[in-house]
Order: structure tokens, then C-alpha cells, then sequence
């Protein structure tokens, strides 16, 4: 037989060989232990996060109301006052000069009426008043009397019209000296208001703290002259503060006043504090679409200062019914989370986004697991989708 013939008949009968051998069968997955524990049933609060901050309840620039050489300043920054202490004053000698010479002319008025004191009731006489009245009282008489004799011939008619008209002028000049007491007391009056108003000016040159606080700045130091509304120390009350949180469009419909806030801030770490809003902005902003929602209360704690930047959790809804699992249970890869449940010997793959976590414990979303399923807690790099599982 020729080299070639045999050749290929080897080759025909090593290929009729391998058509001829029996198809592989796959090998069974493998069964991976795994730690499981019960996705349980919690009522918790549903809340949000924003951010707020802390302000002054009070905050003034102190000024004075009048201008001058500040001769004192008794405060410096970061200084605490109470209320009614001085904070500055000023150069009060020409002021002083004001307030009496205003006294002095007022004097001089009540003299001319013959009060006794400023302060006495007004007069309803006067010596010149009671003059003309004595005066006009003769003429009146002298009047009547002739008016009689002209009637009976005695004398002439042109005597009677003499004395009639002296009658008149006495008349005048009583008029006269009644007005003249109306304008003094009017003087009078204004004189008074002066002398209130220079006691005011001579007072406004002491600047004292309206309410307890804190010095924030010091504008002007002693020999300054300053002029009216010039700015001399800024004081802020610090106790009780305000919070003041930016509430989101889509959520303001769930704050009102009387709901309760919790919030941390860096100044404190590790507290948690409570509040309860008070009173609503009647706008939204219009720039970032927020509704500022305010709480003022009491500091207990020293490191709550106006001007922190706080963490405010606001409570969306109470006593919401939730599933929880282990937070050992969450698988994040890629950027995606994932609970493996355990459902008729397989893990079965969940991807979710967690809710709230307390204590160690995860919020899953409504209707992708029950309470009572058990989910994995241990392998969870080698699971996915359908693996067999045996549970320790």
C-alpha cells in the first residue's frame, strides 16, 4: 500500500475516533456558605437635611444723636455689657451751657407772669390785666351816667359820645393786655420744650447699651470728634439666639409653626440640639426658591454663637412604619448597593439606595424586602444573582 493511501486513512480513522466520544456535562455550581440575618420592621422618623444658621436676636450699631469730642470709651471688642451701661461719652460742657441758658430765660418768662416756679399752674390775671379791667369798669359808669344826663338835658349829646368812646379804648387796651398773657404763656410753653429739648442733647452725649449683649467692634477712641448717627460700637445680644434654616420649595408645605428640628454644628461636635420653629417667612426667595423658617431659644450650651453654620435635620414625616437590614448586608461596587436576599436556598440581588441609618441598621426602599427575610451578611464579594447558598 502506498505511503500517501496510508496516511489518510490514519487521519479517517482518528477523526471517526473523537466524533465518536460522549458529550462533556457541566459541573454543578458550587453551593457557597453564607451568614444570614432578618430584615426586621422599625417605625422611625423620616427627616431631610438642610443647613441653617445661627444669628444674634438683637444687633445695633450705637451712635449718638448728637455731634462732639468723645472725652470716654469703656468698652473694647469682645467685651459683655449689661443693659444701661455706658458704652462712650461725649465732651458734655457745651451742652451743659445750653441746657442753662434755656433754664435761665425760662425763669426770666415766668417771672414776667409772676410765677413763683415754671412749674406753677398757669396765671389767668395779670397786674396789667387787672388795670384795665379797673379802668374799663370807670369808663363803663361815666358812660352810663352821662347816657342818663343826655337823656334829661343836662348835658350835651357830644359828652356822652366822648365818654363812649373812652369806654371802647379802655375795652382795646384790656383785649391787649389778655393777649399779651396768652403769647407769654404760649412763650412760656416753647420755653419749657427747650429746656426739655437741651436736657435730652446734654443726656444723648452718654451712649448706653440697650439690652445685655456682647461688643462685636470699636469704632472711635477718645479725642474723636464724631459726627450725628456715627457709628461707635456695634453690640449683638448673644442669649437667646435665632435659627434660621432654608427650607426647600417641595418640603415647606411640612414645616409650620410648632414643628421640631434637631441640629449639630461644628462649634459643638457630638451634641445634638432641639428647636421649635417659630415663625415662617410670608415669601419664598425668589433667587434659590427656599422659605426661611425661624426658631429664637435659649443658649444652654456657650458654644452656640451667633454666626455658626448649623446642620439642621427637619422631621417630614413621624412614626413612619420602615424594613431595615444589617449595614454589613449593604454590597456597594461600582457605585451601585446591593442586599443579597436569601429566597428558596439562592440569593436573590436587590439593588436599592439606603434610607436612613441608625445604629447599624439601613432603611430599604418600600416593597423590595419584608421584614422577617433573611439577608447575607458574610461572602458577599463571591454572590450574585441565583447562587445556590447555604446558610450558617
Amino acid at each position: 500500500m502506498p505511503l500517501k493511501t496510508l496516511l489518510l486513512a490514519l487521519i479517517l480513522l482518528v477523526g471517526c475516533a473523537k466524533k465518536a466520544e460522549p458529550p462533556k456535562v457541566a459541573a454543578a455550581p458550587e453551593v457557597l456558605p453564607v451568614r444570614v440575618q432578618d430584615a426586621i420592621s422599625k417605625t422611625l422618623d423620616k427627616s431631610i437635611d438642610i443647613t441653617g444658621s445661627l444669628e444674634a436676636d438683637e444687633s445695633v450699631n450705637l451712635s449718638s444723636e448728637v455731634a462732639g469730642r468723645i472725652s470716654t470709651v469703656r468698652v473694647d471688642f469682645g467685651q459683655t455689657v449689661r443693659k444701661g451701661d455706658i458704652i462712650a461719652e461725649l465732651d458734655k460742657r457745651e451742652f451743659q451751657w445750653q441746657l442753662d441758658r434755656a433754664k435761665a430765660t425760662l425763669a426770666q418768662t415766668a417771672a414776667r407772669l409772676a410765677m413763683k416756679s415754671p412749674d406753677d399752674a398757669f396765671p389767668t390775671s395779670t397786674p396789667s390785666i387787672r388795670q384795665a379791667e379797673a379802668q374799663l369798669e370807670d369808663a363803663r359808669s361815666k358812660f352810663a351816667s352821662a347816657s342818663k344826663l343826655v337823656q334829661s338835658g343836662d348835658i350835651a349829646k357830644e359828652r356822652a359820645t366822648e365818654l363812649e368812646k373812652a369806654m371802647d379804648a379802655r375795652q382795646a387796651v384790656l383785649d391787649a393786655a389778655r393777649d399779651d398773657l396768652n403769647m407769654m404763656i404760649a412763650q412760656l410753653r416753647a420755653q419749657k420744650a427747650d429746656v426739655e429739648l437741651a436736657t435730652k442733647r446734654l443726656g444723648d452725649t452718654i451712649i448706653r447699651a440697650p439690652f445685655d449683649g456682647g461688643i462685636t467692634s470699636k469704632a472711635v477712641s477718645p479725642g474723636q470728634y464724631i459726627k450725628e448717627n456715627t457709628t461707635i460700637a456695634t453690640l449683638i445680644k448673644t442669649n437667646p439666639v435665632r435659627l434660621r434654616v432654608e427650607v426647600p420649595e417641595n418640603y415647606s408645605s411640612l414645616v409650620k409653626p410648632g414643628s421640631t428640628v434637631s441640629f449639630t454644628t461644628d462649634a459643638a461636635p457630638g451634641k445634638e440640639f432641639t428647636a421649635r420653629i417659630q415663625t415662617l417667612n410670608p415669601s419664598f426667595d425668589s433667587k434659590n426658591r427656599t422659605l426661611v423658617a425661624e426658631s429664637k431659644f435659649a443658649v444652654t450650651d456657650p458654644r452656640l454663637r451667633p454666626g455658626s453654620f448649623v446642620q439642621v435635620k427637619l422631621v417630614t414625616m413621624k412614626d413612619n412604619q420602615v424594613v431595615m437590614v444589617p449595614k454589613n448586608a449593604v454590597f456597594a461596587v461600582a457605585g451601585l448597593n446591593k442586599v443579597f436576599v436569601i429566597r428558596q436556598g439562592k440569593a436573590v440581588e436587590i439593588r436599592m439606595t439606603p434610607g436612613i441609618e441608625e445604629n447599624g441598621w439601613a432603611e430599604v426602599p418600600n416593597g423590595t424586602i419584608q421584614a422577617g427575610e433573611k439577608v447575607a451578611v458574610s461572602n458577599l464579594l463571591n454572590l450574585v444573582n441565583g447562587s445556590p447558598v447555604k446558610t450558617l
